[in-house]
């Protein structure tokens, strides 16, 4: 367990070596997205990825954009941007293993919300996976049905148990 300050900030290009243990540790190997991938994310302009390091090891990371409600992006798919954003997309948060438990997820979700907020987004939405549904539900989250035939086909890409869930902003 690593024991100094945490410190927040946006998700760079010389993270993503730290950003590919940590998912590895969380996900194991069938849902680790490459580097390729991670790249092409944070090079997009609708990018607003956070990562958390103590001692400058990667101990969590948020992989988010600004989206639309409804929208999925595919598991191993790129941040798409859209015209006029109403909503924040959380992709993908994970932490150490041995860092759980120490409010981490909570570092990296605030100062998230605060930003989508200032920037006039009404909602955040994410894809919860293996298991994570109760997680997401006491962060204010509810599960939302998607009417669109494509989006649920993209949801899919996250195998069984996968559901798209959303949290109003208030401002």
């Amino acid at each position: 367990m690593l024991s100094s300050t945490p410190l927040v900030r946006p998700l760079a290009v010389q993270d993503l070596p730290g950003l590919l243990a940590v998912q590895l540790a969380c996900y194991g190997a069938g849902f680790v997205e490459s580097r390729e991938v991670f790249a092409a994310r944070l090079a997009s302009p609708a990018n607003c990825s956070l990562v958390l390091e103590r001692a400058g090891v990667v101990c969590a990371y948020l992989a988010a954009y600004r989206s639309l409600r409804g929208k999925v992006t595919p598991l191993h798919g790129g941040f798409e941007v859209v015209p006029q954003p109403d909503t924040l997309y959380l992709h993908d948060m994970a932490v150490l293993p041995g860092c759980a438990g120490q409010g981490l997820a909570r570092a990296l979700l605030q100062p998230m919300w605060k930003e989508a907020k200032a920037r006039g987004l009404g909602h955040t939405a994410l894809v919860s996976v293996q298991g994570s549904q109760a997680y997401w539900e006491r962060q204010g989250y509810a599960v939302q049905a998607l009417a669109d035939a494509a989006q649920r086909e993209r949801l899919a890409s996250y195998g069984g148990g996968a559901v798209y869930m959303v949290r109003e902003l208030t401002p």
